[in-house]
């Protein structure tokens, strides 16, 4: 089961076990980390589950879809390794990936 290290816009670092399966905003609320607000359930149908992706794991993601990108098109403070979480799933080979949470998902 992976490891994917959830950092809080404080700073504040959750390290949570993760199965292969799962997006790593089911990570993030399954495990009750503050910051992924997740209103859409996972459905691709917000932007409330905003992060940012450390640059070294950017090209170990499948690339974004026209709805990811579409709905990233609401968030605040994108920037060019910003995804949603919902659109991230686990695998073996995502051992260790850093996700940075924004400051809001409004």
């Amino acid at each position: 089961m992976p490891k994917i290290k959830y950092i809080e816009h404080s700073g504040k670092e959750h390290v949570i076990d993760v199965p292969n399966g799962w997006s790593v905003m089911e990570g993030a609320v399954k495990n009750l980390i503050p910051g992924i607000d997740a209103d859409c359930g996972g459905a691709c149908a917000c932007a409330t589950c905003h992060v940012y992706v450390d640059p070294q794991w950017i090209g170990k993601l499948a690339p974004k879809e026209d709805m990811e990108q579409t709905m990233l098109d609401f968030a605040n403070g994108v920037e060019a390794n910003s995804r949603l979480s919902c659109q991230i799933k686990v695998t073996d080979e995502l051992e260790g990936m850093v996700i940075r949470m924004p400051e809001s998902q409004h």
